[in-house]
């Protein structure tokens, strides 16, 4: 065994992000109500309770949308843990389970007054009753496009398993055009327009559709470049490190350059779209910088919470986030869940 361990260097990405760090005065208040509720669906065995008590999603939703109303905010609660509860539930299962899972939350969502059959999984009526909740509050454009989102993202999710089944690997373009689907950003974009009259003409605009691709894709780099230490011990292989590890035949720490590198062109590309973003009048306008300053301020959000809660380095995130160095974690047999 080596006397020192091997450490890995995680780029800074975001230092000249235009948007800074900034928290929903409501989030101590609404995690103590989300967690609470949460806990009533008794869904995780107690250590992925344990797990789920870490990564502090409360924090997530307060960092993401720092302005929201306090019924906004915790519905976006109830989305990030709907979203826990699904990884949770797949993460390690085929293509037919994880089919049958995501078949049931689409289920739920489109029929979110309708009593689960029982005996069903718990994911039902987690996902049913945060839908219930939600519409009461959403507009009707929000919800058209949460729904389109988030059927894209379990579509996505089933997709993964598969890959996982079969042990496939895909090339780092083929990888994207998955991992934009299962990081599962674009359905918690919606909840920056629920207060919104958000026209359909402005939502699937090539320009807004290319700025909410880019802010996904700086989530998934920043996402798989955190994440990349726990997955590669346990031998998880859907992130963007290993990916281009394997297609560029690179080590860890030029992948880690190599993504960083492409963050900065993404950031690029975010911020010269920003100018070419067209007017609809007035009226439109506002509500176009509101949404896409909310968006905006999710790879903020993301990049501040990986750091602040316990999800990928336990009690070390800050400590990490100055230093820039992990040890590597070794391999260990994944078994089980």
């Amino acid at each position: 065994m080596d006397a020192y361990p091997r450490m890995l260097y995680l780029p800074d990405t975001m230092t000249n992000w235009p948007w800074p760090r900034t928290i929903n005065p409501h989030f101590e208040d609404v995690k103590a109500e989300v967690n609470a509720s949460f806990r009533d669906f008794k869904a995780l065995s107690p250590e992925s309770q344990e797990a789920f008590d870490k990564c502090d999603f409360a924090r997530l939703a307060a960092l993401a949308y720092p302005n929201a109303p306090r019924e906004h905010i915790r519905i976006g609660c109830d989305l990030i843990n709907l979203t826990f509860l699904l990884e949770e539930y797949t993460d390690i299962e085929n293509e037919a389970v994880t089919k049958e899972i995501a078949d049931i939350v689409l289920d739920a969502l489109h029929n979110p007054h309708k009593i689960r059959p029982e005996g069903e999984c718990i994911i039902g009526e987690t996902a049913r009753l945060f839908w219930a909740h939600a519409i009461q509050f959403a507009s009707l454009p929000s919800q058209r496009h949460f729904l389109e989102t988030f059927t894209a993202y379990l579509h996505a999710v089933v997709a993964e398993a598969l890959d996982r089944e079969q042990g496939r690997r895909r090339s780092i373009d083929d990888f994207l055009q998955l991992r934009r689907k299962t990081i599962g950003a674009k359905p918690c974009f919606s909840i920056s327009e629920m207060g919104m009259d958000f026209p359909d003409e402005v939502f699937y605009h090539p320009v807004i559709v290319d700025l909410a691709d880019c802010i996904a894709e700086l989530i998934i780099i920043d996402n798989d470049m955190m994440s990349y230490n726990k997955e590669q011990a346990v031998g998880d292989v859907h992130n963007l490190i290993s990916t281009v590890m394997l297609e560029l035949d690179l080590d860890r720490g030029s992948a880690m350059a190599w993504a960083a590198h492409y963050h900065a062109e993404v950031q690029k590309r975010f911020i010269d779209g920003l100018a070419k973003v067209p007017s609809w009048g007035p009226s439109i306008d506002v509500l176009v910088k509101e949404y896409l300053d909310g968006i905006g301020n999710w790879a903020r959000a993301n990049h501040a919470w990986s750091y602040e809660s316990q999800r990928y380095f336990a009690t070390k995130g800050l400590e990490i986030q100055q230093t820039r160095l992990i040890p590597l974690l070794p391999r260990v047999n994944h078994t089980a869940a």
